[in-house]
């Protein structure tokens, strides 16, 4: 898949665009189920460290399963034409407004007997997230993360760095490290989605989470005084950023925090992937900072992670039987065993071989007011991808047109959300 991410994106939710995609997609992606037959499940966790972890929970299950492992954003860049175009039976998905809007358009299925079996397993607020406008469920979770400023315990000792609490300790601190030879803030975003965690906490740190929310659903204007503020504070921090970000990945940064080049990363708890076992236990986080008191900061982005079922499944009471061992906690166990970045949803999740950073981050979230999803999982997917992808990179390279900037958002957003 070596198309740009905005050309993707531009053709995503076309239906002109739909006829050979699903196999476009598969082509990319392998076979790990061995032969044919049996249930066939879409993954997106195609990242070495999580692919093993869906391998190895697919291998706790008794029935038989092809997996077709899709490079992760290609998966989520075409997944409005991979619904529509012959998708597998089971696949890897979000919570949030990216689930709704696939119920809502009818194409996934109805799995509310499949909840019916594992709902005592889950949380209200779990179920809440799997439930589409309709009452019905369409998702299993998993397990979630929380965003948070990641950072380097050795480092930060090494130096004498204390985590900040408010944004102008976080700057006074960032200019230290400046002084101190190094990039203050990792920054990665070739990809298009990481800078939203950075929009997305300043907003809800400047504006709170009711604005928040009421923006991503399309009932406050993106030119408001508002969302200018919030462009204009993550201009000022700009420079406290790494250089040149649309052309890294988040991967490629969280290296540079590894090899002690930065000194702080605003990313998901995902981020221990990018961390060899010896260092692991070097990485920690710190809440991102308040900006203003009346505020405060009991607001945390902590997307879900799970599964989804096609409209029409080849196999349906195949699929519906792995999801319901997909709402398993022996499921999840198995996955969080190989993949120790992140906190099983369910509520009988094996917590005891928890490492210091899943336990901190299950803390974090616990005593969070408000949970958002991530901009691009808590609004219209058209939306997120066709307008605030390349309306944040355009800020990124041009940061000084923020009157130009909103107002052109909020035309689109306009003509998006029909108001």
């Amino acid at each position: 898949m070596a198309l740009s991410r905005r050309t993707l994106l531009k053709g995503m939710l076309g239906a002109g665009a739909l006829a050979g995609l699903a196999p476009t997609l598969a082509a990319c992606g392998s076979d790990s189920g061995g032969g044919g037959g049996g249930v066939t499940f879409g993954s997106n966790w195609s990242d070495e460290v999580p692919k093993k972890g869906i391998a190895d929970m697919v291998a706790g299950y008794s029935g038989k399963v092809s997996i077709n492992t899709v490079d992760h954003n290609s998966f989520q860049e075409n997944i409005n034409n991979y619904l529509q175009g012959g998708p597998d039976d089971v696949f890897g998905w979000f919570a949030g407004n990216r689930m709704q809007f696939f119920a809502e358009q009818g194409l996934v299925g109805d799995i509310s007997d499949v909840w019916t079996d594992i709902g005592s397993g889950f949380s209200d607020a779990m179920k809440q997230q799997a439930t589409g406008k309709d009452g019905k469920q369409y998702f299993v979770p998993l397990y979630y993360y929380p965003w948070a400023v990641f950072y380097r315990k050795s480092l930060w000792q090494e130096k004498g760095y204390q985590p900040p609490t408010t944004l102008d300790q976080f700057t006074a601190l960032a200019n230290q490290m400046k002084k101190d030879g190094l990039i203050p803030v990792a920054f990665g975003d070739s990809d298009g989605w990481p800078a939203m965690g950075t929009f997305d906490y300043l907003n809800l740190r400047i504006n709170g989470y009711d604005f928040h929310a009421q923006l991503m659903a399309g009932q406050k204007a993106w030119n408001s005084p508002q969302v200018k503020s919030v462009f204009d504070t993550w201009r000022g921090l700009l420079p406290l950023h790494q250089p040149d970000s649309l052309g890294r990945t988040w991967q490629e940064a969280a290296q540079s925090l590894l090899r002690k080049e930065s000194g702080m990363f605003t990313l998901g708890l995902f981020m221990g992937q990018q961390f060899p076992e010896g260092d692991r236990d070097d990485l920690d986080f710190f809440p991102f900072p308040e900006v203003d008191p009346a505020i405060g900061t009991d607001a945390v982005e902590a997307p879900i992670d799970g599964f989804m079922m096609a409209a029409h499944p080849r196999d349906e009471s195949g699929a519906k039987k792995l999801l319901g061992y997909l709402g398993t906690a022996k499921a999840g166990d198995l996955y969080l065993k190989a993949d120790p970045n992140n906190i099983g949803a369910h509520n009988d999740a094996d917590t005891s071989g928890y490492n210091a950073l899943q336990k901190k981050s299950q803390e974090l979230v616990s005593k969070a007011k408000s949970l958002s999803q991530f901009l691009d999982r808590d609004t219209r997917p058209d939306f997120a991808s066709t307008v605030m992808i390349p309306s944040l990179q355009e800020f990124i390279r041009n940061p000084n047109d923020i009157d130009g900037l909103t107002k052109s958002i909020e035309d689109q957003k306009a003509s998006i959300f029909g108001g």
